[in-house]
């Protein structure tokens, strides 16, 4: 394993020191994992990216199974990748398989735990990261590590961010298997395809024009969702592909809801996809 921080290997010779003790001051995330297992090969480097970006909010403890059978069997794994979270020398939560990023974040914020950076901040919000600097940033690192794979797919969801279709689609095709049906990679995509609708669209104030003079212009609607997707407004968006949905469900051979179940694949906040699809269910059913 790479040397990253607060990951480490445990055993059973470190487990008291590593686990247990460790607990009783800062959380530790304890991932069971099998170099057999595919889920873990998807989940483990999300859960060591995590580990590093909250800076120490909780540490990740790594536990295969194969070697470390006597820990397996304390916690009576029956399942990997399996993933316990301590608090104060105590189980306070767990799950199975492989989740994707946004919902790992919620199940650690369940707990209180924090990116540390974000706390010391106080109230006043990061400000965000420059999509183009992200991409340069990236372009150096893949450079200097061509063989990890991880920085590709991050590099071409950067890429995405900056409007760079193109390069980002060729980047997602070579990735491996394992990253591939990655939670990242499948909403990367997904924004590809809506992407790609935006190629010949007329811009935004044409289509908002469209719509006020016409609001059963349903492709302008469409149209519009997809801008606001696509250019970091995912609220806007869902709320037009709703309004698709409850003028006309089967318009373009059920388009609306096709898109909405699109539009979930790329939205991050959690929060807001849960709220339409429970919109889109009040109106289907």
């Amino acid at each position: 394993m790479a040397d990253l921080p607060h990951v480490v290997d445990i055993t059973t010779d470190t487990f008291e020191t590593e686990v247990l003790q460790k607990s009783m001051q800062t959380p530790v995330l304890v991932d069971f994992w099998a170099t057999w297992c595919g889920p873990c090969k998807s989940l483990t480097p999300i859960l060591e990216k995590l580990a590093g970006e909250y800076g120490g909010a909780f540490v990740l403890a790594k536990v295969d199974v194969d070697k470390e059978q006597q820990i397996a069997a304390a916690f009576q794994i029956r399942s990997v990748p399996t993933v316990f979270l301590l608090i104060g020398g105590q189980p306070v939560d767990a799950f199975q398989g492989a989740l994707p990023e946004g919902q790992l974040r919620q199940f650690l914020q369940q707990h209180g735990v924090e990116p540390l950076a974000a706390a010391d901040a106080g109230p006043a919000e990061l400000a965000p990261l420059d999509p183009h600097a992200e991409v340069v940033r990236l372009r150096h690192a893949v450079e200097a590590e061509p063989d990890k794979a991880e920085l590709k797919l991050d590099l071409a969801l950067a890429l995405l961010r900056t409007g760079a279709a193109g390069e980002a689609e060729q980047l997602l095709d070579a990735l491996p298997a394992n990253l591939s049906t990655d939670d990242r990679a499948v909403r990367a995509r997904a924004r590809l395809g809506f992407a790609a609708l935006l190629k010949d669209a007329p811009p935004v104030p044409v289509l908002e024009q469209a719509i006020a003079a016409n609001e059963g212009d349903l492709k302008a609607r469409h149209l519009l969702a997809v801008h606001h997707l696509v250019g970091g407004d995912p609220a806007a968006g869902l709320e037009q592909l709703i309004e698709m949905l409850r003028r006309d469900r089967g318009y373009e051979d059920g388009l609306p809801k096709k898109a909405l179940i699109d539009a979930f694949r790329i939205v991050e906040d959690e929060d807001l996809v849960g709220q339409y699809r429970r919109r889109m269910a009040s109106l289907l059913f």
